[in-house]
C-alpha cells in the first residue's frame, strides 16, 4: 500500500511539473508586448488552430488564401469618378497571374450588404491641432452609414496602443460617445491599430449573412511604435477580408511624406481607396465618398487556372470591355504554401 500511495504520489507530481513547463497561452486582447510574448505571427498561428482545426506542431501557418477559389471585391467607375452599379459578367475580363480563370462560379452586383465597420482614428501628438474636426467629421459619416438594423460599427483610438473606445454596435449614440471620449497625446502604432483591428474585431465578428466589412483609417500615416511589422498588418486585413480606406490628416507635407506613402500602400492592397484632403472642409467630403463606394460594389468568385499552393503571390487584373469605365481591385493574393 505504501509503495502503491508512493507511485500515485510520483504520478502526480510529475504531471503538475509537465503541465507547468507547456502552459496554455491567453488569448491576446492587444498586440503582445515586445518582450515575454508570443510574436504576432504565433498569435495568428493560434488564432487559426483554435477555429479551423491544428495545424502540424511547429508549423506556423501565414494566412493568404484558404482554397483554389478566389474572391474578389472591386469597384467601377466612369471618367468621371461615378459609380456604375449595374454592370454584368460578360462585360468583364479577369486575369490571374497572367491567365483567365477556369471557372467563374459567383458574380454579383452587391449594392446593399449589411456592413461590418472599423473606425480607427489617431490619436497621436502629431494630430493634435486637428484632432477636434476630425472627430466631428468622423461622427457625422458614422450618422450617415451606418442604418442601426442592419449595419455594426466599433471605434478604436490608437497612440502607442489600440484603445477599443466602443465595440461593435448599431447604436448610433454609443458610436458617437465613443469617438467623443477620445483625447490625443503619445506616439503612433498604426500598423499595431490595424492589426489588432482586423484580429481581434473584424474577423472574430461572427455574421449568418453575408457582409461587407470595411476600414476606415484617420491618420496621418506615420508609425514610430508599433510592435508588429507592415505585412504581418497586412496579412491580417486579407485573413479578415476587409477593404481598407484611409484619410490622410497630414496637411502639411508633400505627396512623398512616408506617411501618406504608407496610407495609399494600405488602401491599394485590399482594395479600398486613399484620400489627401487638401482642407479639413474636405474630410467630410472624402467620408461621403467612401459611404457611396461602400454601396456600390461587385464580387466574383473563380477558380484561378494552374494553380499551385507555392506561397508566392499571384497579380490580379480586372478590365473592362468598354474603355471608358475603370475598375479598382486589390493587386493580388498570396497563396497558401503546402
Amino acid at each position: 500500500m505504501r509503495l502503491a500511495a508512493l507511485f500515485l504520489a510520483i504520478t502526480v507530481f510529475s504531471g503538475l511539473a509537465a503541465a507547468q513547463k507547456d502552459p496554455a497561452l491567453p488569448g491576446s486582447v492587444q498586440p503582445p508586448p515586445a518582450q515575454a510574448s508570443p510574436s504576432p505571427a504565433a498569435a495568428v498561428a493560434s488564432d487559426s488552430s483554435s477555429s479551423s482545426g491544428s495545424p502540424d506542431k511547429g508549423q506556423i501557418p501565414i494566412f493568404r488564401t484558404h482554397t483554389d477559389e478566389v474572391n474578389l471585391i472591386f469597384t467601377v467607375t466612369d471618367k468621371h469618378g461615378k459609380f456604375i452599379r449595374d454592370l454584368k459578367e460578360e462585360q468583364f475580363k479577369i486575369l490571374d497571374n497572367n491567365l483567365p480563370p477556369k471557372q467563374i462560379t459567383h458574380f454579383e452586383a452587391e449594392t446593399d450588404l449589411p456592413l461590418r465597420v472599423g473606425l480607427l482614428i489617431d490619436a497621436s501628438n502629431s494630430i493634435r491641432d486637428r484632432f477636434q474636426f476630425e472627430q466631428q467629421a468622423a461622427i457625422e459619416f458614422l450618422q450617415q452609414i451606418i442604418r442601426p438594423r442592419s449595419d455594426r460599427a466599433f471605434v478604436l483610438a490608437f497612440d502607442e496602443v489600440p484603445d477599443l473606445t466602443q465595440d461593435f454596435t448599431g447604436d448610433l449614440d454609443r458610436l458617437t460617445r465613443g469617438i467623443q471620449v477620445i483625447r490625443p497625446g503619445g506616439g503612433t502604432a498604426l500598423w499595431d491599430a490595424v492589426y489588432f483591428a482586423c484580429r481581434d474585431k473584424l474577423l472574430k465578428e461572427r455574421d449568418t449573412v453575408p457582409v461587407r466589412r470595411a476600414m476606415i483609417l484617420v491618420s496621418d500615416g506615420d508609425d514610430n511604435q508599433s510592435r508588429v511589422l507592415r505585412q504581418e498588418a497586412l496579412d491580417m486585413a486579407e485573413r479578415a477580408s476587409v477593404i481598407i480606406y484611409t484619410i490622410s490628416t497630414n496637411l502639411t507635407s508633400s505627396s512623398a511624406d512616408q506617411g501618406d506613402k504608407n496610407l495609399k500602400m494600405l488602401a491599394e492592397a485590399t482594395g479600398g481607396r486613399a484620400f489627401f484632403p487638401f482642407k479639413l472642409q474636405e474630410l467630410a467630403d472624402a467620408f461621403h465618398d467612401i459611404q457611396e463606394e461602400l454601396r456600390s460594389q461587385y464580387v466574383v468568385a473563380y477558380k484561378p487556372d494552374q494553380f499551385v499552393a507555392n506561397g508566392e503571390f499571384r497579380p490580379v487584373k480586372i478590365t473592362m470591355n468598354d474603355k471608358k469605365f475603370r475598375v479598382r481591385a486589390k493587386r493580388g493574393y498570396y497563396v497558401p504554401k503546402q
